[in-house]
């Protein structure tokens, strides 16, 4: 249980992990560059408007179309619905959709396709942004799958552990030297490296509680390692 004393003690100490993505970021229902869900342009009102693929545009006025709100980040970035991702792939892919739908593309185009192409570049930036980091890409993952990590809760991780990240916060607290700061980033890197890899394995045998558990400590040292680098910025 996360009750008890070792929770109280994290969040009076502002320990308590307040969770790397905005509700917005795992929105779901807003990952989407698919086109429009009418098979009508909304400028010339031609059938066979972009349905799939990465045909953002209507075949016969070359309108750019609205994004497509059912159309999930993986989907988007066309990688496999899966935890394990190739980063090198996902940036080309970052960088081509850019190049299609960047805002400044449009800066001579219709009111409508402005619009369209902020709403489109918004969405490939949060879908790159989300799928590049473990730790964000486990959540939407999970997310897709039905399960979400309630925040400020404190009902499933085991005394133990929140011990643990009390002991490095406090070694964290106490830290004057770049040496001792050194010691804790390594620490904790070899801890988030070591819970991702347990965290590709829950999802590879469908265990969604278990990577849900994974991820909940993942987000414990993520929160630690934001705190090093506000401590390494000069005041």
């Amino acid at each position: 249980m996360w009750g008890g004393r070792t929770g109280a003690l994290l969040r009076a100490s502002g320990w308590w992990p307040t969770g790397v993505l905005g509700r917005r970021l795992l929105n779901c229902n807003a990952a989407s560059l698919a086109g429009s869900s009418s098979p009508r342009c909304w400028s010339c009102g031609g059938l066979g408007g972009p349905s799939r693929g990465d045909r953002f545009f209507c075949p016969h006025c070359r309108a750019l179309q609205p994004p497509d709100p059912t159309r999930d980040y993986f989907s988007l970035m066309d990688c496999n619905r899966s935890f394990r991702v190739d980063t090198v792939k996902l940036q080309h892919r970052y960088q081509q959709l850019q190049r299609l739908v960047h805002p400044d593309f449009f800066s001579q185009r219709s009111q409508n396709e402005k619009d369209f192409s902020e709403k489109h570049s918004t969405i490939v930036n949060e879908a790159y942004k989300t799928l590049l980091a473990p730790l964000s890409r486990g959540l939407y993952l999970l997310k897709l799958h039905g399960v979400e990590i309630p925040e400020g809760t404190d009902y499933e991780m085991d005394s133990q552990f929140l011990t643990e990240i009390m002991e490095i916060n406090e070694k964290l607290a106490e830290a004057q030297g770049e040496t001792a700061m050194k010691e804790i980033e390594s620490i904790v890197r070899a801890k988030q490296k070591e819970l991702t890899d347990d965290v590709s394995r829950a999802f590879e045998r469908d265990n969604f509680e278990k990577a849900k558990e994974l991820l909940t400590k993942m987000r414990y040292f993520s929160n630690v390692e934001e705190k090093i680098k506000l401590k390494k910025i000069p005041l």
